[in-house]
């Protein structure tokens, strides 16, 4: 019994590592988009996001999240994604221009 006890704590040491080293290839990535209007607001942040993503040569996990602040003239919307290592770079003229 004693040896099924060690060989299920090495089982899950080994998934343990196992995940700290995937985390470790991957970053939250955020953008910001400002703009007159909640939805150019938005189109703007998550293209940041897309460009700027591809630029790092990343590729995106899971869902983007955005939220919204309105200042005094500008709506700003900020958006974020988990991104992994494994693509490769694009070409981009900064966060709004990608090749």
């Amino acid at each position: 019994m004693r040896i099924f006890k060690l060989g299920f704590a090495a089982a899950v040491m080994a998934c343990a590592l196992s995940a700290m080293a995937q985390a470790a290839d991957c970053t939250r990535v955020a953008a910001i988009g400002d703009n007159v209007t909640h939805d150019l607001a938005v189109l703007f942040s998550t293209n940041a996001l897309k460009n700027t993503i591809a630029g790092r040569g990343l590729i995106g996990k899971g869902p983007v999240k955005t939220s919204c602040k309105s200042g005094s003239a500008m709506i700003e919307c900020y958006s974020s994604q988990m991104a992994c290592k494994g693509g490769t770079p694009a070409t981009c003229l900064g966060p709004w221009l990608c090749f």
